[in-house]
């Protein structure tokens, strides 16, 4: 398909390059053919409906889907020219440097504090003051140092849904990535905390690459600043969000935003 060449190179300096992707969970095909890249410090939504592939095509970028029996992945993937997929690189550090938030918010069943330095003890690093700075630029970060600073040390388990995803965006910035991905990170809050969610999405833009599934088009049409439209394994469109949801160029994209479809 020659719109999917177009996709990769209407980006300047994509930091994530994916060229003819497919992915196979035994003999079904769950991506076909995927080709974008994904632009640096910006926010990437991908929308389209239920097994479409987005999340799928998500835990690609940080091979989450390496645990999967009978995978198979076709094409390349490039983080900052690098192949993720070779089999010399070291999916910790790719995992260091590419964050995950999940859809339902998974703290462990430790201190505020623990959570939030769980991949820096993991990375080695003992010393209490790089651990306590640690935690305060990322709670803070995460718009959530000011609920929690007095309970660093009672148990995650206690917070809200809300702060709890919070939390887990704070232990994924903990670890200085340059990439966070989240897969519908909001769709299990409430509005008011959703609207937290977002405001928080803004805020990480600039810092971090963000790439997020949601299955909600008005989220991906307020917070991201380019939008991939996915169908049955697809890219069927991608570009700058405000263009592909005002103006889009295919009567696929245009049906499923006007709910048309989908």
């Amino acid at each position: 398909m020659s719109h999917s060449n177009t996709a990769i190179m209407s980006i300047e300096n994509p930091q994530v390059v994916v060229e003819n992707l497919n992915f196979f969970y035994g003999s079904s095909q769950a991506l076909k053919d995927v080709s974008f890249g994904i632009p640096q410090s910006q926010v990437t939504a991908l929308i389209g409906p239920s097994g479409c592939g987005k999340s799928t095509f998500l835990r690609c970028i940080n091979r989450m889907n390496d645990l999967v029996e009978g995978l198979r992945i076709e094409g390349l993937i490039t983080i900052d020219g690098e192949n993720i997929n070779d089999t010399s690189l070291d999916v910790i550090e790719l995992r260091r440097k590419v964050g995950m938030v999940f859809q339902k918010w998974n703290p462990f069943p430790k201190s505020i504090y623990e959570n939030v330095i769980y991949g820096l003890r993991i990375a080695g690093i003992k010393e209490r003051r790089v651990l306590d700075q640690a935690v305060e630029q990322s709670l803070k970060r995460a718009a959530l140092w000011d609920e929690v600073k007095d309970r660093l040390q009672q148990s995650a388990m206690g917070l809200s849904g809300g702060q709890m995803q919070r939390l887990c965006i704070a232990r994924a910035v903990a670890v200085n990535p340059e990439i966070i991905l989240m897969d519908e990170p909001c769709s299990a809050l409430d509005p008011r905390s959703t609207s937290r969610i977002e405001d928080l999405i803004r805020e990480l833009r600039g810092e971090y690459t963000i790439i997020i599934v949601t299955h909600n088009m008005q989220q991906a049409a307020r917070i991201s600043d380019y939008t991939a439209y996915m169908y049955l394994g697809e890219l069927i469109e991608y570009g700058p969000t405000q263009k592909l949801f005002t103006v889009p160029e295919r009567k696929e994209t245009e049906d499923y935003i006007t709910g048309r479809f989908g």
